[in-house]
């Protein structure tokens, strides 16, 4: 039970796992979105692979908009491309191909006159055999059809085009008489030699209705022909030639594969038919790498016009030069705006469909095919597993940026292997799959990461949200390595705070009453600690230590440790009415506070340790807290904190002391409030400064008249009596030594 709930237990590995096995069934399933992807992907390859010369083999005679504008508007007369083939014949071309059908006889109104007066000399019983003998003569010369069949038939190097109806609304017009005539017109262009190998299986063969063909007449006259139905691949871009189509019990090759046998002079050509389809098609000694259904993957060399055009008008009118068309083969197709067979194709949306059969030509004749089969499947095949794996394995050791970074070093190696070896090689390695792999293994591994780091997250605010604040467990969170042991020197300020006289309260009470007690003070105190950002440090028993400027960085940070001071004397202040309407005791508090130097972090040992500062700064502070006990104060502030707030906060001087393990004096101050509050203690104040003035100068008595007014101005000011009684102590027993006015504490 124990390894079936760790099965199932979500880890990297596993979804990098899950991932590659679920690329793997749509790879084989080849689903249509992706596989639309990897073409457009093939597509940008052979893009920046830039144009490649064509053999110069094969050349194209346009019907285009030059000769259109000499020869008139389409369709010419028969003759006229009669006379086409004759001149390309003199030109001395190898062979000729027709991307065009002649399906219908032409309509010729001179000669359906002559018809006509041929069959009404026959009907009237006119028998002038001279008059027979003309209108013979007339009807040859004007019938466009039989002299375009016997300039073919002469030529004896022409492959006529047709194309079959695939579709059964496409025959459903036609008579089955028909369509076996046309099948007929058409028996003569099927491939030469087909090999069934066992088990040979032609499902995956297109199958088409009826051919389309030429008239009677002109078919006879051809000794070659082949089909030039188009078919484009799902996104409706044609990067297959269909070189076979079964109609019937025949094969029939395409029309750029017929031309190209008239052109080879009717060489070995055999279909290989196995068990999965197509198995082949060899020419002589060329094998030409069809896929199951016999399509060859166009290797498509540059844009439009990548062969030679030659306009059939200069074809006509011997505008060429002697040698430009000799032992070529040459495709009379159109390129006219109107009667434009557009296609698209990955170097444009716009090209001739008649350059597409002589690109076919061309990459057969020089083997220059695109290499796409089963071992480059296999290839694609280890390439999602052993990337998928590459990202599974290393993404969750390495922190994110490296991550990132290794996954798009991955991505872009791969990318330019893959496009170098097409460039290169011509083979087409698939490179959508392995890269979406290693691009959903790393989102995959990330979410995971992301979603597990939170749940740690809570974890952690959990168990530390009762004794830091939000901002430092943030802090922790963000940077791991702050839970090192170990510890960085900065400006902090410390506050200390005491409850006065605590034994002698904690007597009074049952332990349930001074735990009541202490909780509802420490919440308070520890809520106003938090409103500034302060780090709560620890409790130490009913003191309270915390810290201002780490670990987040507070310019301010003795600015708010101050009025962290004045607001917890403030709260106090409430809660003191509120114990005395209850009758418990009433509590009151010292509060230091310094501000300098501290070592700040992680102190303790591997196993446990507390986020803390330490240093003579802090010792300062704590003795600070102290020293209220002797002013009868009840805030002290150093005088390196003082500089920090005095533009802000309302101080006054207390006294130069020099605390318990301290060489050095240092000057401390009273915090009262703010400084726009300042008219409430201006005057006792002033009057307290000259005073301290008097008895920093060993001037006693004036020192004490002073420290009285004071106490008229203000009744209760401990300061003043302690001051009072110092002199008149120091008046009775006059210091031995130079007097630096300076306090030596013999206590903590």
């Amino acid at each position: 039970m124990g390894r079936l709930k760790k099965l199932f237990i979500i880890s990297p590995i596993k979804i990098a796992l899950f991932v590659i096995f679920i690329a793997l069934f749509l790879f084989f399933m080849d689903v249509s979105f992706l596989q639309f992807m990897e073409y457009k992907a093939l597509d940008m390859r052979m893009l920046s692979r830039g144009n490649v010369s064509s053999g110069g083999e094969t050349v194209i005679v346009t019907v285009d908009e030059k000769s259109l504008g000499e020869l008139g508007q389409w369709p010419w007369p028969r003759a006229t491309l009669a006379g086409l083939v004759n001149k390309l014949q003199q030109y001395g071309v190898k062979a000729i191909g027709f991307d065009i059908v002649f399906a219908e006889p032409e309509q010729n109104a001179g000669l359906k006159t002559l018809q006509d007066i041929a069959r009404e000399t026959r009907e009237k019983g006119i028998g002038d055999a001279r008059l027979e003998k003309l209108l013979t003569q007339k009807m040859a010369t004007a019938n466009g059809d039989a002299a375009l069949a016997d300039t073919i038939r002469k030529a004896d190097n022409v492959t006529l085009g047709y194309f079959f109806h695939l579709s059964p609304t496409e025959t459903e017009h036609l008579a089955p008489e028909d369509i076996e005539k046309a099948k007929e017109s058409i028996d003569g262009y099927k491939y030469p030699m087909v090999q069934f190998e066992a088990k040979a299986n032609d499902a995956a063969i297109l199958k088409a209705l009826a051919p389309v063909s030429n008239i009677g007449i002109i078919s006879e006259a051809g000794v070659n022909g082949g089909y030039f139905n188009a078919f484009p691949d799902r996104d409706g871009t044609y990067r297959h030639s269909l070189l076979v189509v079964k109609n019937g019990d025949n094969y029939y090759p395409s029309l750029s594969v017929a031309l190209l046998m008239q052109s080879l002079g009717s060489p070995l050509c055999m279909l290989r038919i196995s068990e999965v389809g197509v198995e082949g098609i060899t020419i002589n000694d060329t094998d030409i790498p069809v896929d199951e259904s016999g399509r060859l993957l166009i290797n498509y060399l540059g844009p439009a016009k990548t062969f030679p055009h030659y306009s059939a008008s200069d074809v006509i009118n011997d505008r060429l030069a002697p040698d430009s068309l000799r032992d070529k083969i040459v495709i009379i197709g159109a390129t006219a705006i109107g009667i434009f067979d557009m296609r698209v194709t990955p170097f444009s949306p716009v090209y001739p469909g008649v350059e597409i059969h002589a690109t076919v030509i061309d990459n057969i004749l020089h083997q220059n095919f695109l290499v796409h089969s089963n071992w480059t499947k296999f290839i694609d095949f280890l390439s999602i597993v052993a990337f998928g794996l590459i990202i599974g394995i290393f993404i969750p050791r390495l922190r994110a940026m490296p991550g990132v970074a290794l996954c798009l070093a991955l991505i872009g190696a791969f990318v330019a292997v893959n496009v170098y070896i097409f460039t290169l090689f011509k083979t087409w390695l698939n490179l959508i799959y392995p890269v979406l792999t290693m691009m959903t293994i790393y989102l995959g591994i990330t979410v995971y990461r992301y979603v597990t780091e939170e749940r740690e997250k809570r974890k952690i605010r959990g168990a530390f949200q009762y004794y830091l604040t939000a901002s430092v467990i943030n802090e922790m969170l963000k940077n791991p390595s702050k839970l090192k042991l170990g510890g960085d020197k900065k400006d902090l300020s410390v506050l200390f705070s005491d409850i006065r006289g605590f034994t002698t309260v904690s007597e009074k009470l049952s332990p349930e009453e001074l735990v009541h007690l202490l909780n509802e003070y420490l919440t308070a105190m520890t809520d106003i600690v938090f409103k500034y950002d302060g780090l709560l440090d620890k409790y130490m028993g009913d003191a309270v230590m915390a810290v201002y400027g780490a670990p987040l960085d507070q310019p301010d940070h003795a600015l708010r440790a101050c009025r962290t001071a004045l607001d917890m004397m403030a709260e106090l202040y409430q809660l003191q009415k509120k114990w005395a309407e209850e009758g418990r005791p009433v509590l009151n508090i010292g509060i230091g506070v310094n501000s300098g130097d501290m070592v700040v972090g992680n102190m303790g040992s591997q196993m446990r340790f507390d986020y803390t500062v330490m240093g003579d700064s802090v010792n300062l502070g704590s003795r600070l807290e102290g020293l209220n006990k002797e002013y009868g104060t009840n805030i002290v502030i150093s005088e390196f904190t003082y500089q920090a707030v005095k533009d802000v906060l309302f101080c006054r001087e207390l006294d130069s002391v020099r605390v318990k393990g301290k060489a050095l004096p240092v000057m401390i101050y009273e915090l009262l409030g703010e400084q726009k509050d300042a008219r409430k203690w201006q005057d006792f104040v002033r009057l307290f400064e000259e005073g301290l003035v008097k008895y920093k100068e060993a001037k006693w008595d004036e020192a004490i008249e002073t420290f009285r007014k004071v106490l008229e101005a203000r009744p209760d000011d401990p300061p003043s009596k302690l001051y009072i009684n110092r002199c008149r102590e120091l008046k009775e027993n006059p210091p031995s030594g130079p007097w630096d006015g300076v306090f030596t504490m013999t206590k903590k």
